[in-house]
């Protein structure tokens, strides 16, 4: 974006256009009490070429995620993003279309929303998916919503493994609704009594598969229990290249399946942007959030493509609106889409696999050290561990000796002093020998 400063003439003549003379009167209405009486503790002007030196000593400050051997996730994953991805998605016709309003002049955007659609339904075992969320844990608070739609009912039980992050979205959006969420007790070895919890009450039980603490379950059986009281099953995905090598949520019985769909396509740029799946059964398709694209023919019987399904409220009457979302993740749907077609499906498979394969070597090496515990029976790529002091610290010297080491759960749940151990290690494909060395040496060296 370029920058057009304005000269003082613009000013002057901005000013006589409102009746002023002195932008400081634009202000009088600020009490004098309020104002500061000398500039803001900042550097003077500096020149153009002294401000980017500044900023690249600020920057040069940072361990950045590739420069370092890295092990974070927590629900975002350093993957390795195909240099095809970037120049496919910064072609002219994809940056310049915005929304799809006119599908006869949106094709290309329109098609390119409908295979992923297509790729997120078929990856999460569900009939349909939507043209995409803000993030994972928006898309979240956004099925908890349409499963009191949908059942009517307002009790939407919350698994103590699902990522905090996620629960606190919910908990924030729920609060200006009818809903109520029971947010069960942190559950680090994924054991809790949910069916026990569901009575006629219930809208919806939302869990997480691999939880945040790593562990794998099939919700099978809770598909059924939920059922049996006609609730819904949301299963959250935050890892979605798990999926080439478990049980899809469909497969298990989920009524609606949410998740992150970052780590295909996108980097993880400082925190985002980032892009929320969302799928469902067919039978509920008109309660979903957001927009759907579809596949038809024209007048002349060519295959053509538009929105299908709108129902946010810019579209509709308010009072109607299945939700307030009011767009799409459109460029980070777009990368996703194409990572995943330069994957297809045996890539995809084989990426998974690739993930898993380095995440065991590594919890088993680290499970050798003195005083460390791998507590998963189960896990895709990521794991937790309990280390003989507090994780928190432990990280920070790592960091030191150039390990970015993995994420203490303390970050998360700071007040839980029996969490303040544990620590999730994330291993994905970007993770070479060198690093998993590396970390098992610096970590007993830390920990002697």
């Amino acid at each position: 974006m370029r920058y057009l400063p304005l000269t003082p003439e613009d000013r002057a003549q901005m000013l006589a256009k409102i009746g002023v003379s002195h932008i400081d009167e634009l202000f009088r209405d600020v009490p004098k009490e309020a104002l500061l009486d000398k500039p803001v503790n900042l550097p003077p002007h500096a020149t153009e070429m002294q401000v980017e030196a500044d900023f690249r000593a600020f920057a040069a400050r940072n361990l950045a995620a590739g420069d370092a051997p890295f092990f974070i996730g927590g629900g975002a994953y350093r993957h390795h993003v195909p240099a095809t991805v970037d120049y496919m998605i910064q072609r002219g016709e994809f940056l310049t279309a915005y929304t799809p309003y006119q599908p006869e002049i949106s094709q290309g955007t329109l098609q390119a929303l409908f295979e992923f659609q297509t790729q997120v339904a078929q990856i999460f075992g569900m009939d349909v998916a939507n043209a995409s969320m803000y993030d994972g844990s928006t898309a979240a608070a956004e099925a908890v919503l349409m499963a009191r739609r949908i059942t009517r009912r307002k009790k939407a039980i919350i698994s103590g493994s699902l990522h905090p992050q996620y629960i606190d979205v919910i908990n924030c959006t729920t609060a200006f609704t009818e809903d109520v969420t029971v947010i069960n007790p942190v559950a680090v070895d994924g054991v809790e009594d949910l069916i026990g919890q569901i009575d006629d009450e219930t809208s919806c039980v939302v869990v997480q598969n691999p939880d945040f603490f790593g562990n794998l379950q099939d919700f099978s059986q809770l598909a059924e229990a939920v059922h049996e009281k006609k609730a819904l099953l949301i299963v959250v995905v935050t890892e979605v290249v798990s999926l080439g090598a478990i049980k899809s949520p469909g497969e298990m019985g989920a009524d609606i399946v949410v998740g992150e769909g970052q780590s295909l396509g996108v980097g993880l740029n400082f925190g985002g942007p980032y892009v929320g799946l969302f799928a469902t059964k067919q039978q509920y398709v008109r309660q979903m959030p957001g927009r759907l694209c579809g596949v038809t023919k024209d007048a002349d019987g060519k295959r053509g493509f538009v929105l299908t399904l709108s129902t946010r409220e810019q579209h509709i009457r308010r009072e109607k609106a299945t939700s307030n979302i009011c767009t799409n993740a459109g460029l980070c749907t777009l990368a996703f889409s194409i990572h995943m077609t330069l994957l297809g499906e045996a890539g995809f498979r084989k990426l998974a696999k690739i993930n898993h394969a380095k995440a065991a070597i590594l919890a088993n090496r680290l499970a050798a050290l003195d005083g460390v515990e791998v507590l998963n029976k189960t896990f895709f790529n990521e794991f937790t561990v309990k280390l003989p002091r507090q994780a928190a610290p432990v990280v920070e010297e790592l960091v030191e000796r150039g390990v970015l080491g993995g994420l203490p759960v303390s970050r998360l749940y700071p007040d839980d002093k029996a969490l303040e151990n544990l620590l999730l290690v994330a291993v994905t494909e970007t993770c070479s020998d060198e690093d998993l060395d590396t970390l098992v040496h610096e970590l007993k060296e830390v920990l002697k």
